[in-house]
């Protein structure tokens, strides 16, 4: 049983949501089984069509899907109160160890069925204090565990157990964007975030040979595969960036190195991004975390680009972001010790309050820097990546 959230606030467009959600746990669990899926007042059944279904690794991979607050392996049972109270407590028992109190919630969708909901929960829990008293109190405002009983048309449902889901919005009902992934720990929590709202990604990596290695290029490639468990397939684009990080370091005063390679990144990752159907560019920036990312470095570095650039760890602390990278598995291939381009060429001095015309002076120092940016994105290496593993040169699949 699937629970979603936001999703029932839609209106009319709830079907959309709807229906992209099936199809996305359809695609995570493929190669499991073939299943059913029937929708009911916010619930998906999911009911496999094979006995030896492997129910403990479907939850695992759900638990990934974005749309879904929480999932429970249930018991469908006949409409019978005698069944109903045997099997509630078979799941109350399965749920007891370390627990103290517990509780009895009922639904019932099937107005036809003989007892109220009031009477069911009533009786139901009277049964289940008789057996385990003892070892349980009941506490009906903050229980250990919760017995949720669902009396529906088609049949009852007894569960005790629940898993925590993503939450948020299905994957790719909100359009597409690229995702400036560096190799360090606040891209990829940037992107977990805005795939969170529903939006597909693409991702972009400046990689600048040989002052980063491929060990490091290997590195965002691994990060790209560990996002997937979320955000799906993704096509990963390796921009050759050394040549206009010399031709910056080489021509720009050095204080405005640190913004103007961002501006530079920001226009490549822009005609990458449009190329493949994105409507916006995320970076993993937090307000003041460094120098380039101060309110006037922010705005001089989107001034290179029409798209809009969302930011979605901007209010964040550093502790926020490691927490979030922690959960999503991200972090401890973030902090292994390859360096990215934004580590090449820092300035001692770098300028925290830079101004659009003093940087826009500076490129004009650089007569030959357009050419340069074209020759990087015709040279653009693009890897396809999926969950399963490596497959695939100019493109590889992941």
């Amino acid at each position: 049983m699937i629970k979603y959230g936001e999703i029932i606030l839609k209106g009319l467009n709830r079907p959309l949501f709807e229906d992209r959600l099936v199809k996305n746990i359809k695609y995570k669990l493929y190669g499991l089984g073939e299943i059913k899926i029937r929708r009911c007042q916010a619930t998906f059944y999911i009911v496999p069509a094979n006995e030896g279904y492997d129910y403990d690794e479907a939850i695992s991979r759900l638990k990934k899907v974005f749309g879904i607050i929480w999932i429970s392996r249930v018991t469908s049972l006949e409409k019978d109160m005698a069944v109903i109270k045997d099997k509630a407590y078979e799941a109350l028992v399965a749920e007891m160890e370390g627990k103290r109190t517990f509780k009895v919630e009922v639904k019932r969708p099937d107005k036809k069925f003989p007892l109220k909901s009031p009477d069911i929960q009533q009786d139901v829990g009277g049964f289940l204090y008789s057996k385990v008293h003892r070892d349980l109190k009941v506490d009906v405002k903050n229980p250990d565990i919760t017995v949720m009983v669902e009396i529906r048309e088609e049949g009852a449902y007894v569960y005790a157990h629940k898993e925590k889901g993503a939450g948020g919005l299905p994957l790719g009902i909100n359009g597409k964007c690229g995702l400036l992934l560096s190799g360090g720990i606040d891209s990829p929590v940037a992107g977990y975030m805005i795939a969170k709202r529903g939006v597909e990604l693409i991702g972009i990596h400046f990689h600048s040979y040989p002052y980063t290695s491929e060990r490091a290029k290997n590195k965002v490639i691994e990060l790209a595969r560990l996002m997937t468990e979320y955000v799906g397939r993704m096509e990963l684009f390796v921009v050759p960036f050394t040549d206009i990080q010399l031709e910056i370091n080489d021509k720009c005063p050095e204080e405005l190195l640190t913004v103007i390679m961002r501006r530079y990144m920001m226009r490549i990752a822009e005609k990458i991004a449009v190329q493949n159907g994105c409507g916006a560019l995320v970076t993993g920036e937090s307000l003041g975390q460094v120098a380039s990312q101060t309110i006037d470095s922010l705005n001089v570095t989107n001034s290179a680009v029409s798209l809009p650039v969302f930011r979605p760890l901007i209010g964040m602390d550093k502790e926020d972001i490691i927490k979030i990278s922690r959960e999503i598995d991200t972090y401890d291939t973030s902090i292994l010790p390859y360096e990215d381009c934004c580590t090449v060429f820092v300035p001692k001095h770098p300028k925290t309050k830079p101004k659009n015309d003093f940087c826009e002076k500076a490129e004009k120092l650089m007569p030959n820097i357009d050419e340069l940016v074209e020759k990087a994105v015709e040279n653009t290496e693009k890897i396809v990546i999926k969950t399963t593993g490596v497959v695939g040169a100019n493109k590889q699949e992941y």
